[in-house]
């Protein structure tokens, strides 16, 4: 193809299907999100469970994946865990929240990979864990924000417009957000 043909190329419009498959990909990480929030139980958040957020937590210090993470588990987040506890129930259930209407879906995305990478330092070298599961995580969070998922099917696709018409600075920190 010579250079004045690309140049007229126009791209395809994302298609109906492709637009549903995003919502349903959002979606379903969402409920993934929402679900895990389940066994994050306060006040003590497992320290008297066998499987309970500290059990997981200290799988960082038991199976050390990068030695200075688990130093600081141990350190810091195993003897604090009620206040890491909330902020993590606080911060997947937003991410569940937020995915689940499409809303600000590119900031949860990037909050979903961090999220992530904590997750994958406490436990991919846990006994009987599949550490493709991080992986394809953190994979679904990348597509979740290059796609802009929130656009197809979510409260972003519907307010986009407004914030895009609007000249105030929460609209423009929701257009980067969204």
């Amino acid at each position: 193809m010579s250079r004045a043909s690309a140049a007229t190329v126009v791209p395809l419009p994302v298609a109906r299907a492709n637009r549903i498959m995003i919502a349903v990909l959002r979606c379903g990480v969402a409920l993934m999100w929402i679900q895990n929030v389940a066994w994050k139980v306060p006040p003590d958040f497992g320290r008297a469970q066998e499987n309970g957020l500290y059990f997981w937590a200290s799988q960082a210090v038991a199976h050390p994946v990068l030695p200075p993470y688990s130093a600081f588990v141990k350190a810091v987040v195993l003897p604090n865990l009620e206040v890491f506890g909330w902020f993590t129930l606080l911060v997947e259930g937003g991410l569940g929240a937020f995915l689940l209407i499409g809303l600000a879906t590119r900031f949860w995305a990037i909050v979903g990979i961090g999220q992530t990478v904590a997750i994958t330092l406490s436990v991919l070298f846990a006994p009987h864990e599949w550490q493709w599961s991080y992986y394809l995580m953190a994979l679904a969070h990348l597509a979740i924000f290059a796609t802009a998922a929130g656009q197809s099917y979510g409260v972003d696709g519907v307010l986009r417009l407004r914030w895009a018409q609007s000249p105030g600075r929460a609209a423009r920190l929701m257009m980067r957000l969204s």
